[in-house]
Formats: C-alpha cells, sequence, structure tokens
C-alpha cells in the first residue's frame, strides 16, 4: 500500500514539474541571474582570450623568424622554428575561426 502512494505522489510530482516547464508564466521570466552572471562571465574570458592571442602569436613568430635567421645552417634550429611558426599561425587562426563561429551561433539563436 505505501509503495501505491508513493509511485502516485511521485508521478504527480513529475507531472506537475513538466506541466510547470511549459507554462506562460515560467517562459515569461527570462533567464535566472545566475545564468546572465555566467553568460557575461565567459564572455569576459572570451574577449580576454582574443586580446592576449594577438600578442602571443606575434611573439611566436617572431621567435620562430629568429630561430631560423640565426641558427647558423644548424637544421635541427631551422625545423624548430619552422615548426614554431607553423603551430602558432594555426593555433592563432583557430582562434579566430572559434570566435567567427561562436559569433555566428550567437546571431543566429538571438
Amino acid at each position: 500500500m505505501n509503495k501505491k502512494i508513493f509511485f502516485k505522489l511521485f508521478t504527480s510530482i513529475l507531472f506537475f514539474i513538466f506541466l510547470n516547464s511549459f507554462s506562460s508564466f515560467s517562459v515569461a521570466w527570462g533567464d535566472p541571474q545566475i545564468v546572465s552572471k555566467i553568460t557575461s562571465a565567459f564572455e569576459s574570458i572570451k574577449d580576454w582570450l582574443l586580446k592576449i592571442a594577438t600578442p602571443a602569436a606575434a611573439v611566436a613568430v617572431g621567435s620562430g623568424v629568429f630561430m631560423k635567421k640565426f641558427s647558423f645552417g644548424d637544421e635541427e634550429k631551422i625545423r624548430t622554428g619552422k615548426k614554431l611558426i607553423k603551430g602558432s599561425l594555426f593555433s592563432y587562426a583557430f582562434i579566430l575561426a572559434i570566435d567567427l563561429i561562436l559569433s555566428a551561433i550567437k546571431s543566429l539563436i538571438a
């Protein structure tokens, strides 16, 4: 008997939660405050990463160029310089592409 009462109570609570999620009253509330805070935090982190990525890529490319220039014929240093240049340019392009994709998704959603 207790299992039947528990099952009916449990299903009625789930049914109430399900109906409440589709009501117009719950939709009119908008985003909770914590969601907007988290969203703004991620936006500021993204902006900070984009501001840091450009000088970091420039320093990495410059280091690779100087490594190639002052290798004095050492094949290992030339290879390392080329890898550094390619890796930093690829990473910077990847960061910019992710920013572009996120902006496109955000414009489609909003």
